[in-house]
């Protein structure tokens, strides 16, 4: 039988939804590094240059764009972070100052999912029995 890659019981889902999404900066690398091979030898194919010279820079090329991509890609996921941070915050001040305005919020975005009946006021008892849950919510 093949090996999954992680376990399925309730425990091991819990823990993995727990830890959220696993981020890698392997993409930004190989694409910085891409981009900085090709470029380099873009640059110095007319410049008649050793082909020692050549593999040299782009090497260095290779290591300082791929580099870049991932430091850039660092900044620009904490910048999500602290977006997803202070869009958190609005959330707990709505709730706090106009909870019946959010409640309103939920049946309508679970209506719009296809909650029909009872079922969206049954989706905004649970959710909202629980302020953490609550201010999850999207």
């Amino acid at each position: 039988m093949r090996k999954l890659e992680h376990g399925h019981d309730s425990a091991s889902i819990r823990r993995r939804l727990a830890a959220g999404p696993h981020v890698s900066y392997l993409r930004d690398w190989v694409y910085g590094g891409i981009d900085g091979a090709v470029t380099t030898f873009a640059g110095v194919v007319g410049a008649d240059l050793s082909s020692r010279v050549v593999l040299i820079l782009g090497a260095a090329n290779l290591v300082g764009d791929g580099f870049s991509m991932a430091v850039a890609n660092f900044s620009g996921t904490r910048a999500e972070r602290d977006e997803h941070a202070h869009l958190r915050a609005v959330e707990e001040r709505h709730v706090d100052l106009v909870p019946e305005g959010e409640r309103e919020e939920i049946r309508q975005i679970y209506r719009g999912k296809g909650f029909r009946g009872a079922d969206p006021e049954r989706a905004v008892a649970v959710i909202t029995a629980s302020r953490e849950r609550w201010v999850d919510t999207p």
